[in-house]
């Protein structure tokens, strides 16, 4: 089975239709194999209801906390998508990948290390619409693709 660990704007693409990626996510998402799984964590569960319930993302589409936990749940229904539970030994593998800005201020890069981490230790691809994570999960040797 491959296993995908889609991001923030990924989740929130196939979440709200009125999203500017939300066709290119859908449009991806179809030309999956039938057995793949979609992995949320914590991190992303949380970012996930943050997001949906946030007037400045979502506008007019803003939802309350109970909308925004029922996306998620809608989600955990499909067979194919999953939560896992932090894996262990995630902290030392984050340490490892946020090594390239050890001397900087790295305050966006820790999240998306954090996926990174997450990512490797689920055994699973990154998937965002971020070209920049990409490029550096790549770099890292670490698998990452963009639904586009």
């Amino acid at each position: 089975m491959i296993s995908f660990f889609p991001d923030l704007n990924v989740w929130i693409a196939l979440s709200v239709a009125g999203h500017c990626h939300s066709k290119d996510a859908w449009r991806w998402m179809a030309l999956l194999p039938r057995d793949f799984r979609f992995i949320f964590s914590r991190y992303t569960q949380i970012g996930m209801l943050r997001l949906l319930t946030n007037e400045a993302v979502m506008g007019k589409e803003t939802l309350t906390m109970r909308g925004a936990w029922r996306v998620y749940d809608q989600w955990l229904e499909d067979p194919r998508v999953e939560f896992y539970p932090e894996p262990r030994g995630i902290e030392a593998a984050l340490r490892t990948i946020t090594e390239p800005f050890a001397g900087k201020h790295a305050y966006k890069w820790v999240g998306d290390c954090y996926l990174l981490a997450y990512a490797k230790h689920s055994q699973a691809t990154l998937v965002t619409f971020d070209r920049t994570l990409v490029a550096f999960a790549e770099k890292q040797g670490h698998s990452a693709i963009t639904p586009s």
